[in-house]
């Protein structure tokens, strides 16, 4: 990461990616504010905001003496909300943060997209990427609110980039598990039966390697936006990539080999720009 970088807000710092990056930035010896709905009592930050990210008065006050933003607050899911609110809380709260940031003077920023906007994850009906590995060159095929929220969030990172002349990365995360036996526990389920993340393409990340992504996308300088894929090297499951590749997707362009579990996803992007490897790959 920039050794520019001396204190550090971190929105939704409560969640589970949230918490992660507090510790990392407490190992780094980086000062971190964090802004949450609710105080738990318990976050690493020597200052905790409790208030909503879409409230510009309240980002105003976690930003105080900050020189970057790592964004998580959102609604994570379409499914338990109306399609209007999880649409106008992500994308208002994306909108707020970066706005406020920028009039305070925060040139480096992260913020947390999601593979998801690619349309598969959410979708009524059943969706095949056109072709794999997933590069950041695919269409979405987004008819989901989340979907579309995070869409809209890229939107205005690049915008906010121009607005302010910050550097701005939207990590396109995958599906992120705990430190805890969560990961495992799901990551069984999927090998007994590999169709319940068929839309996630077997994809994911364990959260240290989550939080580590955020932190070392304040690293890329700017002015400029971009959108990065992150995820492990290698898919949750115990089958073969290809394979799986026939069988879920099968009018899916193979556009290069998949040996073994390798994910179907290109994380060049990731490697290149963030100089990011998962290290915890089960």
């Amino acid at each position: 990461m920039s050794g520019g970088v001396r204190r550090v807000l971190v929105t939704g710092a409560a969640g589970r990616i949230g918490r992660a990056v507090l510790d990392l930035l407490a190992d780094q010896g980086i000062a971190a504010a964090a802004l949450v709905l609710d105080d738990p009592g318990d976050l690493p930050a020597d200052l905790v905001v409790a208030g909503d990210a879409a409230d510009p008065a309240a980002v105003r006050a976690a930003l105080k003496g900050a020189d970057a933003v790592i964004h998580l607050a959102a609604i994570p899911t379409p499914e338990r909300d109306p399609a209007e609110k999880v649409f106008a809380v992500n994308t208002q709260a994306t909108f707020t943060v970066l706005e406020q940031a920028g009039l305070a003077g925060v040139r480096q920023a992260c913020v947390a997209s999601s593979q998801a906007a690619g349309g598969l994850a959410f979708a009524s009906r059943e969706l095949h990427p056109a072709y794999a590995p997933v590069d950041h060159d695919l269409p979405s095929q987004a008819e989901d609110p989340y979907a579309l929220s995070k869409l809209v969030d890229e939107l205005t990172a690049e915008t906010m980039a121009r607005r302010h002349g910050m550097s701005v990365v939207s990590l396109r995360l995958p599906y992120v598990g705990g430190a805890d036996e969560r990961l495992r526990a799901f990551a069984a389920a999927c090998a007994a039966d590999p169709g319940l993340h068929a839309r996630g393409l077997w994809a994911y990340l364990e959260v240290r390697d989550a939080a580590r992504a955020c932190v070392l996308a304040l690293g890329v300088p700017g002015p400029g936006a971009r959108t990065v894929l992150v995820a492990a090297p290698t898919t949750l499951v115990p089958h073969p990539t290809e394979e799986l590749m026939r069988r879920y997707h099968p009018a899916t362009e193979l556009r290069a080999p998949l040996p073994g579990r390798t994910v179907p996803i290109d994380l060049s992007r990731s490697a290149g720009l963030l100089g990011f490897t998962a290290r915890f790959v089960l």
